[in-house]
């Protein structure tokens, strides 16, 4: 069973930075594509960034777009995102998905989600 679980989750100020993890077990982790997902409040999830099993293609969301940065460590099983000059707008919950590549892949695994909020 795989199993994908997020954490980093907090209350920043706009402008601040922050780094979400996700930690995968139960599957081939190095063999995957790897995303971040997020849903703000009242809206639809939307697709934030992606990487390749490799780590050698990124994928990112126009309004992420150098200020966010998607990695992966296939030797701890974990994909991150650093997320840099935050704004109210980033404020979410944001998603960790496995088994795809870009923003409309079929994702096969989610995990549950971290709460990110960007207060002004």
């Amino acid at each position: 069973q795989v199993q994908l679980v997020e954490s980093g989750g907090s209350t920043v100020q706009a402008g601040g930075s922050l780094k979400l993890s996700c930690q995968v077990s139960g599957q081939t982790f190095s063999k995957i594509g790897m995303g971040w997902f997020r849903r703000g409040p009242g809206s639809e999830r939307e697709f934030v960034a992606s990487i390749s099993w490799t780590g050698s293609s990124t994928y990112y969301a126009d309004s992420v777009k150098g200020r966010f940065t998607i990695s992966r460590d296939n030797a701890k099983n974990t994909v991150y995102l650093q997320m840099d000059s935050l704004k109210v707008d980033d404020t979410a919950v944001y998603y960790c998905a496995g088994g795809g590549f870009g923003p409309i892949a079929e994702y096969g695994y989610w995990g549950q989600g971290t709460q990110v909020t960007v207060s002004a």
